[in-house]
């Protein structure tokens, strides 16, 4: 029965979270920790962590991370297996359908309906994120830091969670 919970988990998230990365994030943290507490919020923001330092979308990440928490290999496969099943159906039915309603003005609406709600959806998971991670001074210092890296003086992304670390070491273990 778990199992079969933990499938349908990740099947509505992998159904219902449009605009990937960050976006899902809000709907990754009320499944697995509101709706069925299977992880704490601490827990959440390192697999957000692990999931972003790995290769492969967040979703599939966390998917297989807590799967296996839960299940163990079996929990592990049903997780991801849940998370991607409708987008690659979703996504090999577009790539056949795509080109041939590309052009029409509902299409461009919908498209232009849901861009705003993928950035809002950013936002929300950000806010609920900032919440658990920015526990003192240091870590906002941290925070600042590599959001000003990446934003305004264009850091590699590996290179701003490379500087994190650093700081993190230099903050926490030094001072």
């Amino acid at each position: 029965m778990l199992l079969f919970k933990l499938f349908f988990a990740f099947f509505k998230i992998g159904a219902f979270s449009f605009g990937g990365g960050y976006a899902v994030l809000a709907m990754i943290q009320r499944e697995i920790i509101t709706s069925n507490r299977w992880i704490t919020p601490a827990d959440f923001v390192n697999i957000v962590a692990i999931a972003e330092m790995t290769p492969g979308p967040i979703a599939v990440n966390a998917s297989t991370y807590v799967g296996f928490k839960i299940g163990s290999y079996a929990g592990s496969a049903l997780a991801t297996l849940g998370v991607i099943l409708v987008p690659v159906a979703v996504t090999l039915l577009a790539s056949v359908y795509f080109n041939r309603f590309k052009s029409l003005k509902q299409v461009n609406w919908i498209l232009k309906g849901i861009r705003p709600a993928v950035l809002g959806l950013i936002a929300a998971a950000c806010i609920d994120i900032g919440k658990i991670s920015f526990t003192d001074l240091k870590s906002v210092f941290i925070g600042l830091a590599v959001f000003s890296g990446v934003y305004k003086f264009k850091l590699h992304p590996i290179l701003a969670i490379v500087l994190a670390g650093f700081l993190g070491i230099l903050m926490y273990g030094l001072l």
